[in-house]
């Protein structure tokens, strides 16, 4: 039988599986994989499971990039992504991103697949190595005046633009949209592009800091925690209290019951 640290019991030993860092999970399996003790066995089934699910992570991960590669080439490939399409509050945010192919930034997906916890993390992350960033946003009155597909159309164009870099390979979620003349579309590419992916990313985190503080501006509509789409919670507040500024006017008429009240 392996030998942990001298005198080591088994809950000792399972401590120190449990609380390894993943990089050395697969060399504490290959040591302690025959300890015939059953919390230690335990712990070993625990860390090959970890491993196994980190590996298909990063596998997932790796594809993204790989598939980014083949759709965009080797240039400055930009992902492009909304968020807040569908809410009746607060702006259309778009991101505009172009990773390095390394250093690979580990856990991208969709940002609607990530707690905000940890599109917070990815979102730093993704500050920290991206080549460029840009944002841009579209408000309620333009949105109302234009309608979403011109407002879609003109937040994309922007955040490229805000980025600062000529892109050799524009490539954005969802179907043509026609903003850029190097432009391709991947439908369900926020989970399958690295850029886009993070693109989804900052959009997400930067629009909903907003709700957070429109929440404070505008109490009593729960935009803190619905983010401006169509909660019960928030109709509820829209027929009792009426809309704001930063109510999507022309996306309120089903259930709109009371006039503006700004």
């Amino acid at each position: 039988m392996s030998e942990g640290p001298r005198g080591a019991t088994a809950r000792e030993i399972v401590a120190i599986i449990n609380d390894a860092p993943i990089e050395e999970v697969d060399d504490l399996v290959g040591r302690y994989g025959d300890d015939p003790r059953k919390q230690v066995r335990a712990a070993v089934a625990r860390a090959v499971r970890r491993s196994e699910a980190e590996r298909a992570e990063r596998e997932r991960v790796r594809a993204m990039y790989q598939l980014q590669a083949q759709m965009g080439g080797t240039g400055l490939v930009m992902g492009v992504d909304e968020v807040g399409r569908g809410a009746i509050a607060g702006p259309l945010t778009v991101g505009a991103v172009i990773l390095p192919p390394e250093p690979i930034v580990w856990g991208l997906n969709d940002s609607k697949q990530l707690t905000p916890a940890r599109r917070e993390v990815l979102a730093a992350r993704i500050a920290e190595v991206a080549t460029a960033i840009g944002i841009a946003h579209v408000e309620p009155a333009s949105i109302d005046a234009v309608g979403m597909a011109s407002a879609l159309r003109f937040a994309m164009a922007k955040a490229i633009e805000d980025a600062g870099v000529e892109p050799d390979c524009v490539l954005i979620d969802g179907n043509p949209v026609h903003v850029h003349p190097k432009e391709k579309t991947l439908v369900k590419g926020d989970a399958r592009i690295a850029a886009i992916a993070a693109a989804s990313i900052v959009a997400k985190v930067t629009r909903d800091s907003i709700m957070v503080a429109y929440d404070e501006e505008y109490p009593g509509y729960h935009l803190a925690e619905c983010k401006g789409y169509g909660s019960a919670a928030h109709i509820a507040a829209i027929r009792e209290r009426g809309l704001t500024p930063i109510h999507r006017v022309s996306f309120c008429g089903n259930f709109l019951e009371t006039p503006p009240l700004f």
